[in-house]
C-alpha cells in the first residue's frame, strides 16, 4: 500500500498539490482493509475523490497516460504500469460479482493474461474470439500472476485483425488432484466426489457445493449459461474436464463454463475430511431448516415450492438443521442431516409432516426445534468441509464442563 500512496501524492505533486500521505493511506486503507474493495479500484476511488477536492480534471490528471506505448501480453511484467494492448479475447468467464462488468483472458502471439473490466468503468462489452485494442489500462500483480485492467480511463476499440494465439482446447488441461491446486486463471481436469450441494438462490448459478478427493475439497460453481446437460448428485463421483480456477476472498475455488464438461465416472473415491469435535452452545437455529422440501431429481431444497434447476415440482420432505454453535470465543456453523436431526431433536419426519399439517405451516417445526435446542450445550463431532461441520454423531451436555464454565467466566469478566 505503501508504494500505491506514493506515486498518487507524487502525481498529484506534479500537477502542484501537495496531499499529506497519511490522509492518501487513511482512504485507502478503508477502502481495501474495511469494505474489501480491490486494489486498483480502492486506487482509483481514492484519486478521483482528491481530483473533485482539488477540481482538477480527468484530462489534466490523465493527460499523460495516452501517450503508453503498446506492449506484447509476454513483456507485461511490471505493477502499477500503464500499457496499451492489442489481444483477442481468448476466453470470457462466468463472474458473479456486482463490481466486475467482464473477466477472462486476452491473448497475443506471445501469450494470454487476466483481464478485468471493472462495472465503473462502463466499457464497451467484449465478444469471445475478437480482436481489440486496449488503451489505458493497468498492469498489476495478484498472487504472483500479472492481470490488467480496466477503468475509467481505459478505452476499447474492435480491430478486424486475426491474430494467431495458442489454442486453448480441452485436453491442453491437466489432471489435477485438489491440493494441488494453487494458482488462480489455471484451466484443470479433476476426478471428485460431490461432498455438498448449496442451497443458491442465483440464477446464473446452476450449481454451487464442494467437490474432494483423498487430499483436500475445494468449491465448485457450474454457472448456468454453461448449459451442462449432467445434473450433479451428493455422493457420486465425476471427471471434470477444463474447469478453471479463481481466488475468490482469500480462497482458492473451480468454475465450469462453456468449454468446461462434466463426466460421471464409476471410482470410489475417498474424500479427505478434518475431524472435529466441539463442545458449545447452540444460539441459532438458521432459516431452511426445519421441515424442508427437495427437488425429487436433484435433491435441491426448494424455495416457494420451486427448484432452481427443475421450476415447479412435487418435492419430498426431508428435515435437516442448519444451526450455530458459540463457544464464547468462536462462532461455528454445522449441519444435521435427517437422522441426527431427529435424533438430538425427538421429532422424527413423520411427526414434522403432521405437526405441519395440524397447523397448515411447515414453521411450526422450526419454532419447535429452536425451543427445545437453543441455549443449551452440545458436544458434536464430524468432518470439518469448509465452514461447516457436518455433525455426524451430537450429544447435549446435562453439566457444562468446570473448567469451560470459568474459561466462559473469565472472558465475560474481562468486559
Amino acid at each position: 500500500m505503501n508504494a500505491m500512496v506514493t506515486e498518487i501524492k507524487n502525481k498529484f505533486q506534479e500537477l502542484g498539490v501537495d496531499i499529506p500521505a497519511e490522509k492518501i493511506e487513511e482512504r485507502l486503507e478503508k477502502l481495501i482493509v474495511k469494505f474489501k474493495v480491490p486494489q486498483e479500484e480502492a486506487k482509483r476511488s481514492v484519486v478521483n475523490f482528491f481530483r473533485k477536492e482539488y477540481n482538477i480534471s480527468k484530462d489534466q490528471f490523465y493527460g499523460g497516460q495516452g501517450e503508453t506505448s503498446f506492449v506484447k501480453v509476454a513483456d507485461i511484467s511490471e505493477d502499477g504500469k500503464w500499457v496499451n494492448l492489442k489481444g483477442k479475447v481468448v476466453q470470457l468467464w462466468d463472474n458473479a460479482h456486482g463490481s466486475i462488468s467482464q473477466v477472462g483472458l486476452l491473448a497475443d502471439e506471445t501469450g494470454n493474461i487476466k483481464f478485468i473490466s471493472w462495472a465503473v468503468a462502463e466499457m464497451p462489452v467484449v465478444e469471445e474470439g475478437r480482436t481489440y485494442i486496449f488503451k489505458n489500462v493497468v498492469c498489476s500483480e495478484w498472487n504472483g500472476k500479472m492481470e490488467v485492467t480496466l477503468n475509467k480511463s481505459s478505452s476499447i476499440e474492435e480491430i478486424p485483425d486475426d491474430i494467431h494465439v495458442q489454442s486453448r482446447t480441452q485436453g491442453i488441461a491437466s489432471l489435477v488432484k485438489v491440493a494441488e491446486i494453487s494458482d488462480d486463471g489455471t484451466w484443470v481436469d479433476l476426478k471428485g466426489k460431490i461432498v455438498q450441494l448449496w442451497d443458491n438462490t442465483n440464477e446464473s448459478i446452476s450449481q454451487v457445493g464442494l467437490i474432494g478427493d483423498e487430499t483436500a475439497t475445494i468449491k465448485f460453481i457450474k454457472w448456468a449459461r454453461a448449459e451442462i446437460p449432467v445434473e450433479l448428485i451428493e455422493g457420486k463421483n465425476y471427471l471434470f474436464r477444463n474447469a478453471v480456477t479463481s481466488e475468490w476472498n482469500g480462497k482458492l475455488e473451480i468454475t465450469l463454463n462453456k468449454t468446461s464438461s462434466i463426466e460421471e465416472i464409476p471410482d470410489e473415491i475417498e474424500v479427505s475430511t478434518r475431524d472435529a469435535v466441539l463442545t458449545a452452545a447452540m444460539v441459532d437455529i438458521q432459516s431452511g431448516s426445519g421441515l424442508i422440501k427437495r427437488c425429487p431429481q436433484c435433491n435441491r431444497s426448494l424455495t416457494k415450492g420451486a427448484c432452481a434447476e427443475h421450476g415447479k415440482v412435487d418435492g419430498v420432505y426431508d428435515l435437516r438443521l442448519k444451526a450455530v454453535l458459540d463457544t464464547g470465543t468462536i462462532a461455528q456453523d454445522i449441519l444435521l442431516k435427517r437422522e441426527v436431526t431427529e435424533e438430538i431433536s425427538g421429532i422424527s419426519l413423520e411427526g414434522a409432516i403432521a405437526m405441519a399439517a395440524d397447523a397448515l405451516d411447515q414453521g411450526v417445526v422450526l419454532e419447535a426445534m429452536k425451543q427445545k435446542l437453543v441455549g443449551k450445550y452440545y458436544t458434536v463431532s464430524g468432518p470439518r468441509i469448509d465452514r461447516y461441520i457436518l455433525v455426524e454423531s451430537i450429544k447435549q451436555e446435562s453439566t457444562l464442563d468446570p473448567e469451560l464454565l470459568a474459561e466462559l467466566i473469565n472472558e465475560a469478566e474481562v468486559f
